[in-house]
C-alpha cells in the first residue's frame, strides 16, 4: 500500500483541527520533517506484511431465504480441527462480531462487509480445541449497539415465540438458533447486556463472565473495560462445560490477569443450594415505566422455588444498581466513540494483539457507508463526538472512577447473600418497530431494555440469564449474579433453578417467512 505524504492542503486542513496558527513556509518545512517518520510507516508495512499470518482457505455459504426464516443465519461452515474432547460432537454457532479466521465477518454492518480475518480469535480456537465444530456465524446488531433485534442491515431477526417480537440483541442470531435447536451452543459477546437479553428472549440460558475470564482477542471491541464473550445455551450444564473451554488466560488479552487459574465449572454444579442465602435485588424489580408486574412476579417465584430446595430469600438493596446504568451510559458512549467509531474497532494505546486489516477495512468502510450505519450507530457517534470534543473526556474519566464505587455497592450486598437475584429483562419480548416506526420509537426499541444488566458490565461481575417461566406465551429470564470470579456460583445456582422448575421447553419451529435478506 504505501504512505503518501500529505499535501499543504492536507496540512492546513490539519492545521485548523488542532488550532494551530501556520503559514504555507511552516506547514512545508513541518512537511519536510514528516517523510523519514513515513518512512518508518512504510519499513512496519513490509514487515508486518512478512510476518502475517497467511489467509487459510475455509468452505462457507450464505443461507437462503428459505432456510433462514427467522434471519439468524449469516454464514454457514463445518469446521474442526479436533475429533475428540469435551465439546467433541457440539454444533457452535459463532456471533459475527467475532472472528473465524477465512470466513466472513460482518458484524452486522454494512461498514464491514467483505472484511474476512486472517486469525481465529482466541475463543474460537479454544473451542476448537475442545473438538466443537464451528457451525456458521449468527446475525449480530449492527455493530452490536442494540440489545433489539432490528438494526442489522441483513433485516431484523425473529423471536423464535413470535416472530413479530424482538428476539434480543446483540447476540441476536446465536441465541435464536440455541432455542431453535439449529446450533447446540452459541458464543455471544456482552458489553451492555448482549448475551443475556437475547437469551431473556428467546428462553434460553446466557451467562456473562466475570470480566477478565474468557478472553477478547479476535472479537470486535466496543471499549475494552466493558468488553465480554461467553455461553449461550440451552441448558445451565453446556454453559459450565462451554465456559470451562473457554476460560483462561490468553498473553494477547490485556484485560486478563496472568495469574488467571479457573476452576471446572462442572465440578460442584449438581451441589444445590441449601443453605446459601438468595437476595431478591429490590432495585431490579418495580422499574418505573418499565417492569411488568407479571414478570417480576414470576421471577419472584422462581427465586422462592428454591427455598424448598434449602436455600433462604430474602429483600437486599443496592441502591448503586439504579446510577449503575448512568455509569455504564458515559463509559459507553464516549468509549464506544472513541474506540470504535475513532479507534476503528480497535482503539490504541493498549498491549496485545491487533488487526491491522480490521482497522483498515472498517476506516474505510465507516467513512464510505455512514448513512447507512443504524440509527443507534448514529446516535452514539454524534453523542459520543459531541462530550469528547465539548467536554474533552473528562466525563469518561469521572464514570471509570465511580466505577470502583459501583462495585463496592454490590459487593457489600454480596457480603449479606451469596447471590443476587432480578429479572435480566423488566418485560417479555417487545413487538419489532415496524418500517414506519419514529426514530425516538427505533431507538428506545434498541437501547431501552438494558437497565438491569449493563450495570454489571461496568462492574464485571459474573451474570446469567435463565428461563424462569412463561408469560403469555413468551420466556422470562431471572439473573443470578455473584461475586467477582465465583462464576461457578452463578452457574450452581442456575442449575437449582432449572431443576426446581423442571427445565424450559424448546422454542418452536418455524416455516420459512415472506421476507428476505439483502445479501451483498
Amino acid at each position: 500500500m504505501g504512505t503518501v505524504p500529505p499535501t499543504i492542503e492536507d496540512l492546513r486542513a490539519l492545521a485548523e483541527r488542532y488550532n494551530l496558527t501556520l503559514d504555507d513556509a511552516a506547514l512545508s518545512s513541518f512537511r519536510g520533517l514528516m517523510i523519514p517518520t513515513l518512512a518508518s510507516y512504510d519499513v512496519v508495512e513490509k514487515l508486518y506484511a512478512e510476518h502475517a499470518p497467511p489467509m487459510p482457505t475455509r468452505n462457507h455459504a450464505v443461507p437462503s431465504a428459505a432456510e433462514n426464516p427467522l434471519n439468524a443465519w449469516q454464514v454457514y461452515t463445518e469446521l474442526s480441527t479436533q475429533a475428540d474432547g469435551p465439546l467433541a460432537g457440539r454444533r457452535v454457532v459463532v456471533k459475527d462480531n467475532i472472528a473465524v479466521a477465512g470466513v466472513p465477518m460482518g458484524n452486522g454492518s454494512r461498514s464491514l462487509q467483505g472484511f474476512v480475518p486472517r486469525e481465529d480469535a482466541t475463543a474460537v480456537r479454544r473451542l476448537l480445541d475442545a473438538g466443537a465444530t464451528i457451525v456458521g456465524k449468527g446475525t449480530c446488531e449492527d455493530l452490536c449497539y442494540s440489545a433489539g433485534s432490528h438494526t442489522a442491515i441483513s433485516g431484523p431477526v425473529r423471536n423464535p415465540w413470535d416472530p413479530t417480537r424482538t428476539s434480543g440483541g446483540s447476540s441476536s442470531g446465536p441465541a435464536v438458533l440455541v432455542a431453535t435447536g439449529e446450533a447446540d451452543l452459541g458464543l455471544g459477546g456482552d458489553q451492555g447486556g448482549s448475551i443475556r437479553i437475547p437469551a431473556a428472549f428467546c428462553g434460553v440460558v446466557g451467562h456473562k463472565p466475570t470480566y477478565g475470564l474468557v478472553p477478547c482477542t479476535g472479537a470486535f471491541s466496543m471499549d475494552n473495560t466493558l468488553d465480554h464473550l461467553g455461553p449461550i445455551t440451552r441448558t445451565v450444564r453446556d454453559a459450565a462445560l462451554m465456559l470451562t473451554a473457554l476460560a483462561g488466560y490468553d498473553a494477547d488479552d490485556p484485560r486478563q490477569d496472568s495469574a488467571l487459574r479457573p476452576p471446572d465449572y462442572l465440578r460442584h454444579l449438581d451441589d444445590g443450594v441449601k443453605g446459601l442465602r438468595i437476595g431478591l435485588l429490590t432495585e431490579g424489580f418495580d422499574i418505573p415505566g418499565l417492569s411488568q408486574a407479571c414478570v417480576d412476579d414470576t421471577v419472584r417465584n422462581a427465586a422462592h422455588a428454591l427455598e424448598q430446595a434449602g436455600a433462604k430469600v430474602t429483600p437486599i438493596s443496592v441502591p448503586w444498581h439504579r446510577t449503575g446504568m448512568d455509569v455504564w451510559k458515559v463509559i459507553a458512549t464516549d468509549g464506544i466513540a472513541w474506540q470504535m467509531i475513532e479507534g476503528n474497532a480497535i482503539g490504541r494505546n493498549w498491549a496485545g494483539r491487533y488487526d491491522p486489516e480490521l482497522i483498515a477495512h472498517f476506516g474505510r468502510g465507516r467513512a464510505e457507508h455512514a448513512d447507512a450505519f443504524s440509527e443507534t450507530v448514529k446516535l452514539v457517534t454524534l453523542n459520543g463526538g459531541y462530550t469528547l470534543g465539548k467536554y474533552h473526556g473528562a466525563h469518561y474519566g469521572m464514570a471509570q472512577n465511580l466505577v470502583p464505587q459501583l462495585i463496592k455497592g454490590y459487593d457489600r450486598a454480596l457480603a449479606e447473600v451469596d447471590v443476587l437475584v432480578l429479572p435480566t429483562a423488566p418485560h417479555v419480548a417487545t413487538p419489532l418497530p415496524g418500517p414506519e416506526a419514529s426514530r425516538e420509537e427505533y431507538v428506545i426499541a434498541a437501547l431501552g431494555l438494558v437497565p438491569n444488566v449493563a450495570p454489571f458490565d461496568a462492574s464485571g461481575h459474573p451474570a446469567i440469564a435463565v428461563p424462569a417461566g412463561r408469560v403469555d406465551g413468551l420466556p422470562v429470564s431471572m439473573m443470578i449474579v455473584g461475586p467477582h470470579h465465583r462464576d461457578d456460583l452463578c452457574l450452581r445456582v442456575a442449575r437449582a433453578v432449572e431443576t426446581a422448575l423442571g427445565g424450559f421447553p424448546p422454542a418452536p419451529a418455524h416455516a420459512p417467512l415472506a421476507a428476505t435478506r439483502e445479501q451483498s
